[in-house]
């Protein structure tokens, strides 16, 4: 019997294939809203998590001021190279310290000139901040201690200066200045905050401090911490720490900030999945009209086969069957809206993430729920029709014109 009312209602929606595309549309576009809404916003929080994760592992960042952004040092007084060392060897759960001066400066070497950020780093520099090398050597321990003119250039840098051409073992002149490439970082890419990570030239801070900028602030120090290790401890530890050295009495706030990226990377995270589910969920009012579109078609179809209803129930149907009938076209409709809208998904979520160079990440439950939903709406706005269809009189059904 249900055989026999499903064939009945495929029939029925070939016979109408216009009526029936444009009654499964906004049910494809629902779909397809919600799932492309989801999977782009998760591929947006991936790559969050993947810019703060670059930053380095279980990473502290020290700097003046009591909060973040420009303006925040507020005239604190910068750091200095002992303050790293005292961190490192008087804080417990620490793996590595590392202290950092910024400047700008242009680089000239080829015949091309580039202008960069200026990175001076303390020997744990590229431990701390998770950077490896693409080619040649790191400095060492003697070249940070004399401030050796030696320089690794990050992979914007060495592409705008040397193209397709090996660097090291070149001179670029940084501020005039000759320094010898003895590596190239390996690429990471744009930072959380759209900066391009790899547009540096990374040099003993010894050497920036005496043959650059002329001062010896320190205006960043990185603090990896230890697997495992507590990191509100540490942070505590570093406190007491850089206030007893700063020599900041009780009750007065400290003029320093730490920032815990991992406690960046859950609020960032956390911010965009709340917008994904947002976004999801004003997507998700397109289904519902899509279900309003499926009972209305559904209500006049009903209408325009009133005889066809009213010849079923005169020769025996019972009204079960009729109200199958029509249900089943409303389930089919809708189930069918909900894989077009799948697939469409899927072609617009690759292209959009691929535009927006976050990556894709195929999640199998919200593509599961939106599909199970797109098949309930065919059923909570099909009924209404379906239970018209069966309820009418047989005789007035045969008399309609």
């Amino acid at each position: 019997m249900w055989l026999n009312t499903l064939v009945l209602a495929l029939r029925s929606i070939r016979r109408n294939l216009l009526r029936s595309f444009l009654t499964v549309l906004g049910v494809v576009i629902g779909v397809a809203a919600v799932v492309t809404m989801v999977t782009v916003g998760n591929g947006a929080t991936r790559a969050i998590q993947q810019q703060i994760a670059n930053l380095g592992t279980n990473l502290l960042q020290v700097r003046p001021g009591q909060r973040l952004g420009p303006g925040g040092s507020g005239g604190a007084p910068s750091f200095k190279l002992a303050d790293a060392q005292a961190i490192a060897t008087q804080a417990p759960g620490v793996l590595a310290v590392a202290a950092e001066t910024r400047a700008g400066g242009t680089v000239v070497a080829n015949g091309r000139n580039w202008s960069s950020s200026l990175v001076g780093g303390s020997p744990d520099w590229l431990l701390t901040n998770n950077w490896t090398l693409a080619d040649g050597r790191a400095f060492t321990e003697d070249e940070h201690r004399v401030g050796a003119a030696v320089c690794i250039l990050g992979e914007t840098v060495r592409r705008e200066l040397y193209g397709p051409n090996p660097a090291v073992g070149d001179t670029v002149r940084v501020r005039q200045m000759p320094c010898e490439v003895v590596g190239v970082l390996a690429p990471k890419g744009q930072g959380a905050f759209g900066q391009d990570q790899d547009d540096i030239v990374l040099m003993p801070i010894q050497t920036l401090h005496r043959r650059v900028v002329g001062h010896t602030r320190v205006f960043t120090l990185h603090v990896s911490m230890l697997d495992g290790a507590d990191p509100q401890a540490v942070k505590d530890s570093i406190r007491d720490i850089l206030r007893e050295r700063r020599a900041l009495p009780e009750g007065e706030e400290d003029n320093f900030n730490i920032l815990d990226t991992q406690q960046l990377a859950d609020t960032l995270s956390g911010t965009t999945r709340v917008m994904t589910m947002l976004l999801g969920a004003v997507a998700a009012v397109s289904l519902l009209v899509g279900g309003i579109g499926i009972m209305n078609i559904m209500l006049v179809s009903v209408t325009e086969r009133t005889r066809e209803i009213g010849l079923r129930l005169a020769i025996g149907a019972l009204e079960r069957e009729v109200m199958g009938q029509f249900l089943i076209e409303a389930v089919v409709l809708a189930t069918l809206g909900g894989l077009a809208g799948l697939l469409l998904a899927l072609v617009a979520s690759v292209a959009i993430s691929a535009a927006m160079g976050v990556p894709f990440v195929f999640d199998p439950a919200i593509n599961l729920v939106a599909f199970v939903f797109s098949a309930a709406i065919g059923v909570l706005f099909g009924y209404v029709p379906a239970r018209r269809a069966a309820q009418l009189d047989p005789i007035e059904a045969l008399r309609h014109e």
